[in-house]
């Protein structure tokens, strides 16, 4: 087998590049909800399907994500917007930075019984998803974007990050 072909297993934990910024933005707002949710309660054990959400989308995108699933089979189709295809590598490295944030309020929660600090992640977190779906603005992406610029991350992650002259096409 050559080293670019991909297996089904491989297949199946793809992240999707590129991503649809409709679709992330659907997302981002389901996270907020949650959030607000998890904030108007206290409920620690909605950080269990809060950090699993974030796990999933890293994983493998919308696909063993229920919010991913929710939006991209049917809130997005229903929508009369057009997709908006926008590099994949930036929203996944947004997910992981979710995902460490509320891996992080679960761990803090559950296993040290620090609610106050769990709350204060999962006030981070509505903070940036709120961002991400009212404005556009992805705190993780432009903390990618950085992270490329400085050589952290290495061009060959994300070419169309890199190349200003496709950002410019994908635009238009």
């Amino acid at each position: 087998m050559s080293p670019t072909a991909t297996t089904p297993v491989r297949r199946f934990f793809a992240f999707p590049d590129p991503v649809n910024e409709v679709s992330a933005r659907l997302v981002a707002a389901g996270v907020v909800v949650q959030c607000a949710i998890v904030l108007a309660t206290g409920s620690r054990w909605l950080l269990i399907p809060l950090a699993y959400g974030f796990v999933a989308r890293v994983a493998s995108g919308p696909t063993l994500s229920p919010l991913g699933q929710l939006v991209t089979r049917i809130l997005t189709p229903a929508l009369p917007a057009r997709p908006r295809p926008v590099p994949g590598p930036p929203k996944r490295f947004a997910q992981g930075i979710g995902a460490l944030l509320s891996l992080s309020a679960t761990v803090l929660a559950f296993g040290f019984g620090l609610d106050t600090a769990a709350l204060v992640l999962v006030a981070m977190i509505t903070a940036a998803a709120t961002l991400e779906s009212a404005a556009g603005f992805c705190i993780g992406c432009k903390l990618f974007a950085v992270l490329m610029r400085t050589g952290v991350i290495p061009e060959r992650v994300c070419e169309a990050c890199a190349d200003l002259g496709l950002r410019r096409q994908n635009a238009a």
